[in-house]
Protein backbone atom coordinates (compact mmCIF):
# COMPACT_ATOMS: atom_id res chain seq x y z
CA UNK A 1 0.00 0.00 0.00
CA UNK A 2 1.08 3.38 -0.12
CA UNK A 3 2.58 5.98 2.47
CA UNK A 4 1.62 9.30 4.12
CA UNK A 5 3.65 11.88 5.34
CA UNK A 6 1.97 15.19 6.94
CA UNK A 7 3.75 18.17 8.97
CA UNK A 8 1.69 20.30 11.19
CA UNK A 9 3.66 23.51 12.63
CA UNK A 10 2.89 26.48 15.08
CA UNK A 11 5.78 28.53 12.57
CA UNK A 12 6.44 27.88 9.18
CA UNK A 13 9.12 25.13 8.64
CA UNK A 14 11.04 23.14 6.13
CA UNK A 15 10.33 19.63 5.78
CA UNK A 16 13.63 18.59 3.33
CA UNK A 17 14.63 16.29 6.60
CA UNK A 18 11.65 13.88 7.13
CA UNK A 19 11.09 14.37 3.13
CA UNK A 20 14.63 13.10 2.53
CA UNK A 21 14.19 9.81 4.60
CA UNK A 22 10.34 9.28 3.01
CA UNK A 23 11.45 10.21 -0.46
CA UNK A 24 13.48 6.61 0.03
CA UNK A 25 10.52 4.95 0.75
CA UNK A 26 9.60 5.00 -2.82
CA UNK A 27 11.25 2.83 -4.61
CA UNK A 28 14.47 2.15 -2.56
CA UNK A 29 13.77 1.04 0.59
CA UNK A 30 10.37 0.40 0.21
CA UNK A 31 8.60 -0.80 -3.26
CA UNK A 32 6.27 2.05 -3.80
CA UNK A 33 7.36 3.77 -6.94
CA UNK A 34 3.97 3.98 -8.75
CA UNK A 35 4.34 7.88 -7.95
CA UNK A 36 4.52 10.36 -5.31
CA UNK A 37 3.35 13.98 -4.51
CA UNK A 38 3.90 16.88 -1.87
CA UNK A 39 1.66 20.01 -1.01
CA UNK A 40 2.36 23.08 1.28
CA UNK A 41 0.30 25.46 2.39
CA UNK A 42 1.37 29.14 2.03
CA UNK A 43 -1.23 31.24 3.85
CA UNK A 44 -4.34 30.93 1.70
CA UNK A 45 -1.96 29.38 -1.12
CA UNK A 46 -1.23 26.12 -1.76
CA UNK A 47 2.16 24.74 -3.86
CA UNK A 48 0.93 21.36 -5.11
CA UNK A 49 4.05 19.71 -6.73
CA UNK A 50 3.22 15.45 -8.22
CA UNK A 51 5.30 13.05 -10.38
CA UNK A 52 4.02 9.18 -11.95
CA UNK A 53 7.59 8.34 -11.66
CA UNK A 54 9.21 7.03 -8.14
CA UNK A 55 10.30 9.18 -5.60
CA UNK A 56 13.54 7.82 -5.17
CA UNK A 57 14.56 9.02 -8.37
CA UNK A 58 12.34 11.92 -9.60
CA UNK A 59 14.24 15.06 -10.54
CA UNK A 60 11.23 16.69 -8.73
CA UNK A 61 11.50 14.87 -6.16
CA UNK A 62 15.24 15.91 -5.88
CA UNK A 63 14.38 19.58 -6.21
CA UNK A 64 12.15 19.38 -3.31
CA UNK A 65 14.68 17.73 -1.27
CA UNK A 66 17.29 20.61 -1.78
CA UNK A 67 14.52 23.50 -1.64
CA UNK A 68 13.75 24.41 1.98
CA UNK A 69 9.82 25.69 1.26
CA UNK A 70 8.83 27.24 4.24
CA UNK A 71 4.98 25.85 5.44
CA UNK A 72 3.03 25.30 8.36
CA UNK A 73 0.96 22.62 7.08
CA UNK A 74 2.36 19.98 4.56
CA UNK A 75 1.07 16.47 3.00
CA UNK A 76 2.93 14.24 0.83
CA UNK A 77 2.47 11.02 -0.55
CA UNK A 78 3.81 7.77 -2.09
CA UNK A 79 1.82 5.49 -4.40
CA UNK A 80 1.43 1.93 -4.84
CA UNK A 81 -1.11 1.45 -7.50
CA UNK A 82 -3.43 -1.08 -6.37
CA UNK A 83 -6.55 1.30 -7.72
CA UNK A 84 -6.16 3.34 -10.70
CA UNK A 85 -3.60 3.06 -13.32
CA UNK A 86 -0.01 4.88 -12.77
CA UNK A 87 -0.65 8.05 -14.04
CA UNK A 88 -0.10 11.53 -13.23
CA UNK A 89 -3.61 12.59 -12.64
CA UNK A 90 -3.90 9.34 -10.13
CA UNK A 91 -0.89 10.62 -8.00
CA UNK A 92 -1.57 12.14 -4.56
CA UNK A 93 -2.26 14.27 -2.67
CA UNK A 94 -5.54 15.82 -4.27
CA UNK A 95 -6.51 19.52 -4.31
CA UNK A 96 -9.90 20.91 -4.15
CA UNK A 97 -11.96 24.38 -3.07
CA UNK A 98 -14.39 24.76 -0.69
CA UNK A 99 -15.56 28.08 0.94
CA UNK A 100 -12.28 30.16 -1.04
CA UNK A 101 -9.96 27.97 1.13
CA UNK A 102 -7.60 25.20 -0.77
CA UNK A 103 -8.02 21.73 0.77
CA UNK A 104 -5.36 18.70 0.26
CA UNK A 105 -6.02 15.13 0.51
CA UNK A 106 -3.83 11.97 0.50
CA UNK A 107 -5.21 8.63 1.22
CA UNK A 108 -3.22 4.83 2.01
CA UNK A 109 -5.79 1.63 1.29
CA UNK A 110 -8.08 0.10 -0.51
CA UNK A 111 -11.86 0.91 -0.86
CA UNK A 112 -13.61 -2.44 -2.12
CA UNK A 113 -17.04 -1.74 -3.80
CA UNK A 114 -16.80 2.25 -3.10
CA UNK A 115 -18.62 4.21 -5.44
CA UNK A 116 -20.15 7.27 -3.73
CA UNK A 117 -23.22 9.16 -5.23
CA UNK A 118 -21.41 12.45 -6.39
CA UNK A 119 -24.06 14.94 -7.40
CA UNK A 120 -22.59 18.19 -6.50
CA UNK A 121 -19.44 19.99 -7.49
CA UNK A 122 -16.91 17.79 -6.93
CA UNK A 123 -15.17 14.92 -9.13
CA UNK A 124 -12.69 12.74 -9.53
CA UNK A 125 -10.56 13.47 -12.18
CA UNK A 126 -8.39 10.15 -12.39
CA UNK A 127 -9.55 7.01 -11.21
CA UNK A 128 -9.02 6.30 -8.30
CA UNK A 129 -10.65 5.05 -5.28
CA UNK A 130 -8.96 7.53 -3.25
CA UNK A 131 -10.02 10.97 -5.27
CA UNK A 132 -13.83 9.24 -5.28
CA UNK A 133 -13.79 9.77 -1.38
CA UNK A 134 -12.20 12.77 -1.20
CA UNK A 135 -15.11 14.76 -3.57
CA UNK A 136 -17.29 12.51 -1.12
CA UNK A 137 -15.68 14.19 1.58
CA UNK A 138 -16.07 17.68 0.33
CA UNK A 139 -19.39 16.95 -0.91
CA UNK A 140 -20.70 16.29 2.30
CA UNK A 141 -18.82 18.70 4.43
CA UNK A 142 -20.03 21.78 1.57
CA UNK A 143 -23.68 19.87 2.70
CA UNK A 144 -23.08 20.20 6.44
CA UNK A 145 -21.67 23.65 6.72
CA UNK A 146 -22.86 26.76 4.94
CA UNK A 147 -19.47 28.09 5.66
CA UNK A 148 -15.71 27.48 6.88
CA UNK A 149 -16.58 26.59 10.59
CA UNK A 150 -13.98 26.45 13.36
CA UNK A 151 -11.51 23.37 13.45
CA UNK A 152 -14.03 21.87 16.20
CA UNK A 153 -16.58 21.71 14.11
CA UNK A 154 -15.03 20.44 11.28
CA UNK A 155 -13.71 17.90 13.38
CA UNK A 156 -16.93 16.36 14.67
CA UNK A 157 -18.20 16.58 11.03
CA UNK A 158 -15.29 14.15 10.19
CA UNK A 159 -15.55 12.26 12.76
CA UNK A 160 -19.02 11.06 11.61
CA UNK A 161 -17.79 10.92 7.97
CA UNK A 162 -14.86 9.11 8.28
CA UNK A 163 -16.13 5.56 9.45
CA UNK A 164 -18.57 5.65 6.71
CA UNK A 165 -15.43 5.48 4.04
CA UNK A 166 -13.50 3.38 6.16
CA UNK A 167 -16.17 0.54 5.96
CA UNK A 168 -15.20 0.20 2.83
CA UNK A 169 -11.91 -0.63 3.67
CA UNK A 170 -8.73 0.55 4.84
CA UNK A 171 -8.68 4.20 5.34
CA UNK A 172 -5.60 5.76 6.42
CA UNK A 173 -5.52 9.71 5.13
CA UNK A 174 -4.48 12.47 5.66
CA UNK A 175 -6.50 16.03 4.88
CA UNK A 176 -5.16 19.74 5.82
CA UNK A 177 -7.46 23.57 4.88
CA UNK A 178 -3.93 25.08 5.79
CA UNK A 179 -5.69 25.90 9.08
CA UNK A 180 -5.10 22.30 10.84
CA UNK A 181 -4.27 18.86 9.91
CA UNK A 182 -6.34 15.92 10.62
CA UNK A 183 -4.87 12.48 10.35
CA UNK A 184 -7.40 8.88 10.40
CA UNK A 185 -5.89 5.31 10.94
CA UNK A 186 -8.00 2.24 9.96
CA UNK A 187 -4.13 0.54 10.50
CA UNK A 188 -0.86 2.24 10.16
CA UNK A 189 -0.42 5.49 11.26
CA UNK A 190 1.98 7.25 13.69
CA UNK A 191 3.17 10.88 14.80
CA UNK A 192 5.88 12.85 16.65
CA UNK A 193 5.86 16.26 18.36
CA UNK A 194 9.24 18.05 18.53
CA UNK A 195 9.79 20.61 20.74
CA UNK A 196 12.08 22.65 23.32
CA UNK A 197 14.22 20.82 24.65
CA UNK A 198 15.04 19.90 20.78
CA UNK A 199 17.61 17.01 19.74
CA UNK A 200 19.20 14.98 17.67
CA UNK A 201 17.05 12.97 15.17
CA UNK A 202 18.58 10.56 12.74
CA UNK A 203 16.45 8.65 10.02
CA UNK A 204 15.50 5.09 9.32
CA UNK A 205 15.41 5.27 5.62
CA UNK A 206 18.74 7.36 4.74
CA UNK A 207 22.42 8.20 6.71
CA UNK A 208 21.15 11.25 7.85
CA UNK A 209 21.24 13.02 11.23
CA UNK A 210 20.38 16.53 12.23
CA UNK A 211 20.37 18.27 15.45
CA UNK A 212 16.96 20.64 15.35
CA UNK A 213 18.39 22.68 18.59
CA UNK A 214 20.53 24.29 15.92
CA UNK A 215 17.81 25.17 13.29
CA UNK A 216 14.83 26.38 15.84
CA UNK A 217 13.93 28.70 18.79
CA UNK A 218 13.00 27.56 22.02
CA UNK A 219 8.84 28.53 21.15
CA UNK A 220 8.70 26.39 17.82
CA UNK A 221 6.81 23.42 17.62
CA UNK A 222 6.35 20.36 14.88
CA UNK A 223 4.32 17.52 14.61
CA UNK A 224 5.00 14.95 12.02
CA UNK A 225 2.37 12.60 11.25
CA UNK A 226 3.63 9.19 8.82
CA UNK A 227 2.71 6.43 8.48
CA UNK A 228 5.79 4.09 10.03
CA UNK A 229 8.26 5.80 11.80
CA UNK A 230 11.07 8.02 9.73
CA UNK A 231 13.46 8.22 12.41
CA UNK A 232 15.50 5.55 14.66
CA UNK A 233 15.84 7.32 17.55
CA UNK A 234 12.57 9.07 18.70
CA UNK A 235 9.12 7.93 19.96
CA UNK A 236 6.23 7.39 18.00
CA UNK A 237 3.27 7.53 19.26
CA UNK A 238 1.11 4.92 17.07
CA UNK A 239 -2.67 5.98 16.22
CA UNK A 240 -5.50 3.75 17.85
CA UNK A 241 -7.65 1.75 14.54
CA UNK A 242 -10.30 3.94 13.77
CA UNK A 243 -8.60 7.04 15.73
CA UNK A 244 -8.90 10.28 13.63
CA UNK A 245 -6.48 12.92 15.38
CA UNK A 246 -6.88 16.78 14.37
CA UNK A 247 -3.30 18.84 14.72
CA UNK A 248 -3.23 22.64 15.37
CA UNK A 249 0.04 24.63 15.87
CA UNK A 250 2.20 21.72 16.10
CA UNK A 251 0.07 19.38 18.72
CA UNK A 252 -2.69 17.13 18.77
CA UNK A 253 -6.00 19.13 19.81
CA UNK A 254 -7.70 16.48 22.61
Amino acid sequence: MCQLLGMNCNTPTDVTFSFAGFAQRGGRTDHHADGWGIAFFEGRGARLFIDSSAACSSPVAELIRRYPIKSRNVISHIRKATVGDVRLENCHPFVRELWGRYWVFAHNGDLKDYAPRLHGHFHPVGDTDSERAFCWLMQELAKAHASVPPVEELTRTLRELTPQIASHGTFNMLLSNGQALWAHASTKLCYVVRQHPFSNARLADEDLCVNFAEHTTPSDRVAVVATTPLTSNERWTPFAPGELKVFVDGAPVA
